[in-house]
Formats: C-alpha cells, sequence, structure tokens
C-alpha cells in the first residue's frame, strides 16, 4: 500500500493529471462567475476545500518527486528553484487568504473615520483602524476638453500616534501607515467623497515577493543552465544539423492572400459627388490642422477625418476620396451626402427590417416621410434589456444608430473642436456648431463666423478649382488656434509627426512585407532540403535582410506611435496585436541560424497578425490611457507576457508544419522526414521554454500591477485567471517528455498547436465570452475573428486524424 501511494505521488502521469483538472477547474470558475457572480465561484471552486487539496496534492508530488529522482544530487538547480517558488507563492497566497485584511473605506470631504468595511459572501462588517484618516479634499482631473477621468486624488490628513500627516492618494500612488495601505479605488458621483481600498498584509507580500524573485532566478537558469532541458536540446539540435544531410519532398506554394482594401463599394450617387472632389492639396492643408477629440486628445483634423470614416464606412477612402476630401465634402454638401448609400450596415436582417439597402445604406432612409426615425421603437427596446440579453440585431441596431449620430453631428458642424477657449478651466475646445456663449468680444465673432465662411470657401473652390481663399481661410483658423491655445500641446511638431505616421500607413505595408517575404522564405527553405545551391542561399540571405528591413521599418511605426499616444503602445487590442506581430517576428530571428524553415513562418505568422489588425472590426484610434493604465508595470506586465505570445506562435506553427510532414510521410521518405520533423520539433520545445517562461514572468508582474494598483495580487478576473491556466496548460506540454508512451513527436506537435487554444482565449475569447476588470483592453466587435478560429479548428482536426494514421503506419 505504502509502495502505490509513493508511486502515484512520485508519478509523472499524477503530474500531468493534476494540472489538466487544475487548468479545467480554473476554466469552470470563469463561466461559473459569469453566470453566477464572483461570490458563487470563489466559493464553488477558488476558495473550496477541493481547490485547496488540488494544490497541496501538486505541492505533494513535486516533493515525491524530488525526492525519487534526486533532484538534489544531481544539480537540478533551476527546476529545483522553478517549483520551489511556486510553493513560496502558495504559501504566501495561504498566508494573504488567513491572515490578511481587506476593506473599503468612504469618506466625504471634511469627515474623519478609523472604520474599515469588510464585506463577505454573507454579510459586512466593519473593523477599527489603530489612526483615523480624514478627506481634506477630492479632485477628479478629466483629459482635456472631455469628460474622461484622467486621473483622481485624494488629499488626506491621517491622524496616527499624536501626529497629523498631510498624504496624498491617486491610481498607482499608495499610501503606507502602520502596515495598512490605502489604494484609490473608486469616487462618489458628486466628486465630494472618496472610496479607497484598505490592505493589511506585510507577511503574506513579503513570502509572496519572495516567490516571485526566486521563480525568476530559477527560470533563467533553466534556459541558461548548463544541464538544463533547454539547453540539451540546443546541444542535439546542433548535433543533428552537423550530422543530417536531410531532403524533404517540395509542399505545396503557399498562397498569400494580399488584401488590399478597394475603399468600397460604388455606386451611381457616389460617382456624382465624386464628380465634385475637394483638391487634395487644400483637403491636406485642413488635415493639418489640430482638432480636440471627444477624448480630449489632440490630434489632426486628418486622424479625426480617418476615424470618422472608418466608424461610418469600415475604410480609410470612399471611392477615390480620401478622409480629409470625404469630411470637407460631407460638410460643404450635406444633402447630397444624406442621399449617399456610404454608411456600412453589415446585417441583411436590419436591412430588410427597416427597408434599407443592404450593405451601405444613405442617412436618409433611416427616416418615413413623414420625418420619422425608423429606428426609434426598437432602439428603446434594445437599450431596455440587459447587455446580456441584447441579440446581434439589438447591437447591429445601436451600432446603426451610433453611425447615423455620428453623420446628424457632422452636418450640424458638432465634434470638430477646432476653437480652443482661452480662459477655459478644463481646457476645452469648440466645434463650430456647440454653444458658443461662453466666447465674448471678437472671439466671440471670429467663431461664430468663420467656419460658415470657410465653407463657403470650399463650395466656391468646388466649382472654379480655385482654392486660394480657402486656404486663407485654413490659415486665419490655424493663427487663431496658436494665438488661443495656451496650455495643450499643439506645436507644428508633433502635428506633423501624427500626420507622417498617417501617411505613412506602417503596419499595413508591414503585414505586406512579410506576407511575401515569408512567403518566399518559406517555399525556398522546403525547396533548400531537396537541393542546395549557391542561389538559394544567396536567395534566403536577401530575403532575411529585407525581413530585417520591415522588420525595423515595423518597430519605428511602433515608436512613432508611441511618440504620438505619449505612452507604450500595447494598451488596447489593436495595439496589442500590432506588438504580437512584432514580437513573433523577433523570437523567429532568434532561431534563424537554428531553423530557416521556423524563420520563415515567423515571419508568414507575422504577416498574418498584422492582416488580422487590419481588419476593419479592430479600432487603430490613439486613445488617453484610463487612470489605471499610467503605470510603469503596464509596459513591463504586458511588454513581457505579449512577447510570449510570439514564441507559443512559433510553436504552434511548427507543430502544424510537422503534422503536415507527417501526413505526407511514407516508406520511401519516412528518415529523410523523421530527421527533419526531430530537428523542427527540437525549435519547437525550445521556443515554447521561452514562452513559458515569459508568460510565467509576465503573468506575476502583472500581479505586482495589481498589487501597487488595487492592494491585492490575485483576484480571479477572468483574464488574469485564464492567463494561469496558459501557464499550466504550457506547462503539461513541457512535461509529457517526462511520460515515456507520450513522449512521441506527434503528441507533442499535436499538443503545441491544441495548447495555443489556450492563448487564443486569453487574448481573444475572455474579452467575448466572459467580463472583468480587463475590460478596458477588450474589443466589442472581436467576434469578427471567430470564423476564422473555427475554420482552423476544424482543419486542425482532420489535420492531426490525418498524419496520426500516416505516421503510426509508415513511421
Amino acid at each position: 500500500m505504502k509502495t502505490n501511494l509513493e508511486r502515484f505521488f512520485s508519478s509523472f502521469v499524477t503530474t500531468i493529471v493534476l494540472l489538466l483538472i487544475y487548468a479545467f477547474g480554473l476554466a469552470v470558475a470563469t463561466f461559473i462567475e459569469k453566470y453566477h457572480g464572483t461570490a458563487t465561484a470563489k466559493a464553488m471552486v477558488y476558495y473550496s476545500p477541493l481547490f485547496f487539496l488540488l494544490q497541496f496534492l501538486l505541492v505533494a508530488n513535486f516533493i515525491a518527486a524530488t525526492i525519487k529522482h534526486q533532484y538534489l544530487k544531481r544539480g537540478k538547480w533551476g527546476l529545483m528553484l522553478t517549483h520551489f517558488a511556486f510553493i513560496i507563492i502558495l504559501l504566501g497566497a495561504l498566508t494573504s487568504f488567513l491572515f490578511g485584511e481587506e476593506g473599503i473605506l468612504h469618506l466625504r470631504e471634511g469627515e474623519t473615520s478609523n472604520q474599515i468595511a469588510v464585506r463577505t459572501s454573507d454579510n459586512t462588517t466593519f473593523h477599527t483602524l489603530p489612526f483615523s484618516v480624514e478627506l481634506k479634499k477630492f479632485t477628479l482631473t478629466r483629459y482635456p476638453g472631455s469628460a474622461s477621468p484622467s486621473s483622481y486624488e485624494s488629499e488626506v490628513i491621517v491622524h496616527v500616534d499624536g501626529e497629523d500627516r498631510e498624504e496624498r492618494i491617486f491610481m498607482n500612488n499608495v499610501l503606507d501607515v502602520k502596515g495598512y495601505r490605502f489604494f484609490q479605488a473608486s469616487y462618489d458621483q458628486d466628486e465630494h467623497g472618496t472610496i479607497l481600498s484598505v490592505n493589511r498584509d506585510v507577511a503574506g507580500r513579503n513570502i509572496t515577493y519572495t516567490g516571485y524573485l526566486l521563480l525568476v532566478i530559477g527560470l533563467i537558469l533553466c534556459l541558461v543552465g548548463k544541464d538544463s532541458r533547454f539547453m540539451r536540446q540546443s546541444r542535439r539540435l546542433k548535433e543533428l544539423r552537423k550530422a543530417t544531410n536531410v531532403t524533404v519532398l517540395l509542399l505545396a506554394l503557399l498562397a498569400v492572400p494580399l488584401s488590399v482594401n478597394a475603399g468600397g463599394k460604388a455606386s451611381p450617387m457616389l460617382d456624382a459627388v465624386q464628380k465634385y472632389a475637394v483638391s487634395p492639396e487644400h483637403a491636406a492643408l485642413f488635415g493639418a490642422l489640430p482638432i480636440q477629440s471627444g477624448s480630449g486628445r489632440m490630434m489632426p483634423v486628418n486622424t479625426f477625418s480617418s476615424e470618422i470614416l472608418r466608424k461610418l464606412h469600415k475604410s480609410d477612402k470612399i471611392g477615390q476620396l480620401n478622409s480629409d476630401q470625404f469630411l470637407l465634402s460631407l460638410l460643404a454638401m450635406p444633402d447630397m451626402w444624406m442621399r449617399v448609400p456610404f454608411i456600412a450596415l453589415s446585417n441583411p436582417e436590419l436591412a430588410a427590417y427597416y427597408d434599407l439597402t443592404d450593405g451601405e445604406c444613405a442617412y436618409i432612409q433611416a427616416f418615413d416621410s413623414n420625418g420619422n426615425y425608423k429606428l426609434q421603437e426598437k432602439l428603446e427596446e434594445a437599450y431596455n434589456k440587459m447587455p446580456a440579453q441584447r441579440t446581434r440585431f439589438d447591437k447591429d441596431l445601436m451600432k446603426l444608430d451610433e453611425q447615423l449620430n455620428i453623420f446628424h453631428q457632422l452636418i450640424n458642424h458638432q465634434m470638430l473642436n477646432l476653437f480652443p477657449k482661452e480662459d477655459d478651466p478644463n481646457h476645452k475646445w469648440y466645434a463650430p456648431g456647440d454653444d458658443l456663449s461662453a466666447f465674448t468680444g471678437k472671439d466671440s465673432m471670429f467663431v461664430s463666423r468663420i467656419f460658415d465662411w470657410y465653407l463657403g470657401e470650399v463650395q466656391e473652390g468646388l466649382k472654379s478649382g480655385d482654392w486660394a481663399k480657402a486656404d486663407e481661410v485654413v490659415g486665419m483658423i490655424d493663427t487663431y488656434q496658436q494665438a488661443k491655445n495656451k496650455t495643450l500641446d499643439i506645436s507644428p511638431k508633433r502635428m506633423q509627426a501624427e500626420l507622417k505616421y498617417n501617411k505613412m500607413d506602417v503596419f499595413r505595408y508591414c503585414k505586406i512585407g512579410y506576407l511575401v517575404l515569408g512567403g518566399l522564405l518559406l517555399v525556398l527553405s522546403f525547396a533548400m532540403l531537396f537541393r542546395r545551391t549557391r542561389w538559394m542561399k544567396v536567395a534566403v540571405w536577401l530575403l532575411g535582410a529585407g525581413v530585417l528591413v520591415v522588420f525595423h521599418y515595423h518597430m519605428f511605426g511602433m515608436g512613432m506611435r508611441w511618440y504620438i499616444g505619449g505612452y507604450a503602445p500595447w494598451s488596447n487590442s489593436y495595439e496589442t496585436m500590432v506588438y504580437v506581430g512584432w514580437a513573433t517576428v523577433f523570437a523567429g530571428l532568434l532561431f534563424v541560424r537554428r531553423s530557416t524553415i521556423t524563420f520563415a513562418l515567423a515571419t508568414l505568422f507575422g504577416g498574418i497578425i498584422l492582416f488580422v489588425s487590419g481588419l476593419n472590426w479592430m479600432d487603430p484610434e490613439i486613445n488617453p490611457l484610463v487612470p489605471v493604465l499610467k503605470s510603469p508595470w503596464l509596459m513591463f506586465h504586458v511588454a513581457v507576457i505579449v512577447a510570449a505570445y510570439g514564441f507559443f506562435g512559433i510553436s504552434c506553427l511548427i507543430g502544424l508544419t510537422n503534422m503536415v510532414m507527417m501526413s505526407v510521410a511514407g516508406k520511401k521518405n519516412k528518415e529523410i522526414l523523421k530527421a527533419r520533423i526531430t530537428e523542427l520539433s527540437i525549435v519547437g520545445e525550445m521556443a515554447l521554454w521561452v514562452g513559458l517562461a515569459l508568460m510565467t514572468v509576465g503573468t506575476f508582474l502583472g500581479a505586482v500591477w495589481a498589487n501597487e494598483s488595487w492592494g491585492r495580487y490575485w483576484g480571479w478576473d477572468p483574464k488574469e485567471t485564464w492567463a494561469l491556466i496558459t501557464m499550466v496548460v504550457y506547462a503539461v506540454v513541457t512535461h509529457l517528455h517526462l511520460v515515456k508512451r507520450w513522449n512521441s513527436l506527434w503528441v507533442f506537435n499535436l499538443a503545441s498547436v491544441i495548447a495555443f487554444a489556450s492563448v487564443l482565449m486569453t487574448f481573444f475569447g475572455v474579452n467575448y465570452f466572459l467580463s472583468g476588470m480587463h475590460s478596458y483592453g477588450q474589443n466589442d466587435n472581436v467576434h469578427g475573428i471567430f470564423t476564422y478560429l473555427y475554420i482552423a479548428l476544424g482543419g486542425v482536426v482532420i489535420l492531426a486524424v490525418l498524419s496520426y494514421r500516416r505516421w503510426k503506419m509508415k513511421v
């Protein structure tokens, strides 16, 4: 009995089974939270006795395996330290759970309190602090001219030990008093009260941070240690490359779909409008004017017009008109544009119900013959429903209503915030269609008349082709802006940088470059397995140099976006996709000397990722950061964790490539293919190890960020939980080789592909299927990619079955 129990606890099969149960339980918990609430998920899974038992079994399994396999005697320091660090982290979490104290302190201005509210699933109790806190003043700072919060700050007086300490608490700036930490959590709607989260967990924090430090050291040793699995595989790969001179069948050429947007459908009405096109030179002059967005960001009109055209038409051009020409044409000829069917409408059911043009409708079609808004009744019904109860018809109806409202505001000269008010306390800029009564004297006369004068000159220019007068009026608006703006950065240098960024369209050209160069590299890489010639080597070298040029251009584009936005460009779905594409190609460059095929696959995959980022449901707008994202931890956390996705992507692509080669395996080529598949599998495993290390470090950097922003490391938010699931899933893949019957090329490559589903769920699925604190980074239209994913899933299933049959029979 004792022997069987020891065998069970020290078994690697037990390790893998326990990890899979752990991942499955976490996944189920995220859906329990969605349908039954956070408290239920915590009670049923996260804080349940069974969950604690499962974690204890994992710890016991590691200790038993360490004793059985004598890891200490064998000097497996990286392995030991990494796993021991997880035990320390779990111990820290247990300490926090048992002895930590969390609560809420709600104060109104002038109020003093020493009572924090501690909420449980059953009730709310109050704990007394060994000091009191007085709210002197609460300040909510908004982005200039916007309702969006930039930061919120509490000025408090701490009455402690007979002293009065004046302190400031704001997001990512924590107040520490006698082991208690105060975090700016929220505020009262009238902006005269603050809500502070309070945390006391000195012991748990110190233990947990020690675990994080040991984890980083252990992971580094796992990658660079002389006797680590990673380094052994690296040496084995070099030996394989020296010992073998293999060939492989030339696979079918990869068709590279280069999608360049044609700019929309043509219509007779649109053709008529295009006859009255604004001069491109004058449109560019107008597009260079500074404007204040609804979120308060200063940007050129060109950026604003591009965003408007994408929202209305789902493209950055309409026919032959660029966005600046479109905006000016619409402002100068609103009656004509009301009848042009150019507003994107993707729901045929919606078009049929309201008798709208399918695909693209006109503004005027949304009104009946009496001028009544057709959408009103159903729209009110949709808004009265809970978000989870809204149908696809409801959601598309609300989107169409938003598009029609944008058009309505534009023809009424709203949204065009061109005019600064010199003494405005909120630094608000005004549009010609706004209430301009706040302006007085000459300023009032200028802002109330100049835009109508300007549009009159545009109309004259459309008739005569002479744009001198219109150019002159644009110059007058620019002079007024520069003279009256005193605080916001509208320097020509910054505006020109953004105009240059818009014009360069960096990521679209990088997409094309990666797809073309990656496709050619892949074909040549396979051809060189057939036969190596001098011209092939030169061609591969030239293509690699081309990829390097595109890669640096890609990096330059991200740098420009960083300069324009003022923050690291990976804070939303679009920016993260662009960064993942860069990280994937970077990962490929790291393996270029070990495997040309891996480099080609990474380049091609980088192009595919940029292709997805350029789809019309992705929003490339640069928006101001919400307060919680204004933290240096954001840059490190996201940069590291998203870089891991690039390495996981390479491992997945290699797995797919190997399964394709397994599918064409036969008696004549089995040895050739086996050598090549073995070599690629080693590269795939090395990429997987790097990805797992980055994913682990990135996830726990996020925990540090959460602790510094909210006062807790881990809140079991769905995004956090799925990041942990991804870690566990890839840990399973890295442990498969320890079980003899699972240590096969087919199992490893299939597992590498299947594991990538956890990355997709973490990156896309959480935003679509679940909800949580990470909603600031979500994309409401993320469902657009799921059609492609379902097709890919079907392809993987077919490939897995075919490769298994061929590989099992022939090899």
